[in-house]
């Protein structure tokens, strides 16, 4: 038993200003029941794909049934939501003809993989047969399985945000066990942690340029807004970011391993950044170009990188391969070749 005076700091409450739930100890929840079904219906509303034979769209979210809430206990985060979806797609075939169908998704759950979804989707009872019932359940239903994992990983990191308090000491525990994991891996894009001071070598150091690109299955409008939108940003790195998508606004990401500065935004065509790893010598920055080109139904991207330390090319190679466009395509299905 403690000694008066020497309580468990666990139930110390006069180091927070709020006095609640210091050490994250306590059992929390949030209901996120309404900013799910938001959240879900945005996310359908508007989704579109299209081929040779026309271009189909979901125009009506008509179910959003279900429950979303999240747990806090000992600073881990629980996660869980069920969800019955239904929606109305709308097809113009290319001759102008117009068709209408339904999208049911009855187990968007914790409990099951994004594989493992039930995604029926089939043409209303007076509608005539047509081709757009393929592109719809072939090309609609991964987009739709997409943007589900995507709400996923809005509910994980946007909605999560305050749900893990500072401790006594001022440091805040890991999220949840699948960030805790997330956050080991992104840690290795530096060689040093990302709370390490970086280097102030005080000298100038050898520099490389080298470029990269990439095919992504979607187009530069969309492309271009996966890189300067936070909610995106914070999709595909799972993880919270900040990113002011403007002329001389800031982003961080990563874990605060990634930063920099957009010296020059031109929609959907490119985007130039100061750029730089935690672990680089102190205010050292490289510049980043990357460049939106349309190819029909694809989008090449060009990546220029300009004052790259000699001793970190390889490791920024892989770090735009692995954290850029394997997490982009994983994240929105924009999955194409490599070059």
């Amino acid at each position: 038993m403690a000694k008066w005076g020497e309580g468990d700091p666990r139930w110390i409450v006069e180091e927070r200003a709020d006095a609640t739930n210091v050490n994250n100890w306590h059992w929390t929840e949030r209901d996120a029941t309404n900013w799910s079904s938001d959240k879900l219906k945005s996310l359908l509303l508007g989704l579109s794909v299209e081929n040779e034979e026309g271009r189909c769209e979901v125009t009506e979210v008509s179910k959003v049934e279900g429950e979303a809430s999240i747990n806090n206990r000992k600073g881990k985060l629980i996660f869980f939501y069920e969800w019955n979806l239904k929606a109305t797609w709308t097809g113009t075939s290319n001759a102008g003809v117009k068709y209408k169908g339904t999208i049911e998704v009855p187990n968007l759950s914790d409990e099951n993989d994004m594989e493992d979804l039930d995604i029926s989707i089939s043409l209303n009872k007076d509608e005539p047969d047509t081709a757009l019932i393929s592109l719809m359940r072939t090309k609609g239903a991964d987009k739709v399985r997409t943007v589900l994992g995507s709400y996923v990983g809005f509910l994980k990191t946007e909605f999560t945000q305050g749900m893990i308090l500072p401790t006594a000491n001022g440091i805040t525990k890991l999220q949840s066990t699948s960030q805790s994991k997330a956050k080991l891996d992104k840690t290795q894009i530096s060689s040093t942690s990302s709370t390490a001071a970086p280097i102030n070598t005080g000298v100038k150091i050898p520099t490389c340029k080298f470029s990269m690109k990439d095919i992504f299955l979607t187009s530069p409008p969309e492309l271009y807004r996966v890189f300067v939108n936070q909610e995106m940003v914070q999709a595909f790195t799972h993880g919270s970011a900040t990113v002011d998508g403007e002329r001389g606004g800031k982003f961080r990401l990563l874990e605060g391993n990634v930063f920099g500065e957009f010296t020059e935004l031109v929609p959907d065509e490119k985007i130039v950044m100061k750029w730089r790893y935690n672990n680089w010598p102190c205010e050292h920055y490289a510049t980043i170009t990357l460049t939106f080109l349309d190819r029909s139904s694809e989008t090449e991207l060009k990546v220029e990188c300009r004052g790259v330390p000699d001793s970190q090319e390889e490791q920024t190679k892989e770090g735009w391969k692995r954290y850029y466009f394997e997490a982009i395509k994983q994240t929105f299905g924009f999955g194409a070749r490599l070059f």
